[in-house]
C-alpha cells in the first residue's frame, strides 16, 4: 500500500504543475487576446488527465487503507478527530469538487465561443487549482501536514 500512497504523492506534482500550465496559458490568452490553440486544448487535457489519475488512486487508498471503515463506523466520531475528518472529509470533498469543475471546465471551454475560451479556462481551471492547493495537506499543515514527496519507509 506505501507504493499507492508514494504514487499519490508524486502525481500530485503532474496535477499542480499542469494546472499551472493551464491557468498560466489562460492568462497569457486573455492578456494578449491570442486564439484558442491545440496547445491551451492540450494543457487542460493533461490536466483533466492526471487529476483523474490521482482521483483514481485517491479512491484506492480510501478503500485499502481503512478510511472506509471508519466512515461506515460513523461520521460522529470521525468529525472529532481533526486528522481523520482532513482525510476523509475536507480534502476527499475538495478533491471531488475540484475534479468535477476541472470536467465541467473542459466541457464549457470546447462549446465556448473563441473570444471566451481563456476566462472559461481561468474560472474553472483556476477555481479548480485553488482548491487543490487548499486540500493538499503540506508539511506546514498542524495534525495532518505530509511531507513534499512520500518516499518508501
Amino acid at each position: 500500500m506505501n507504493v499507492i500512497l508514494v504514487l499519490h504523492s508524486i502525481i500530485r506534482w503532474a496535477v499542480l504543475l499542469s494546472g499551472i500550465w493551464v491557468v498560466i496559458n489562460a492568462v497569457s490568452g486573455i492578456t494578449s487576446k491570442r486564439v484558442y490553440s491545440s496547445l491551451d486544448d492540450r494543457s487542460n487535457l493533461f490536466f483533466m488527465i492526471f487529476c483523474d489519475i490521482q482521483l483514481l488512486i485517491g479512491l484506492i487508498l480510501i478503500f485499502t487503507n481503512g478510511w472506509f471503515v471508519k466512515i461506515k463506523s460513523g461520521m460522529g466520531e470521525l468529525m472529532k478527530d481533526p486528522y481523520n475528518r482532513f482525510f476523509v472529509v475536507e480534502h476527499g470533498m475538495m478533491m471531488i469538487v475540484a475534479l468535477i469543475l476541472v470536467h465541467i471546465g473542459r466541457s464549457k471551454v470546447k462549446k465556448a465561443s473563441p473570444e471566451s475560451k481563456h476566462k472559461k479556462m481561468l474560472l474553472f481551471f483556476g477555481v479548480a487549482i485553488l482548491l487543490i492547493v487548499i486540500s493538499i495537506p503540506w508539511p506546514n499543515k498542524a495534525v495532518v501536514g505530509r511531507p513534499m514527496i512520500s518516499w518508501f519507509n
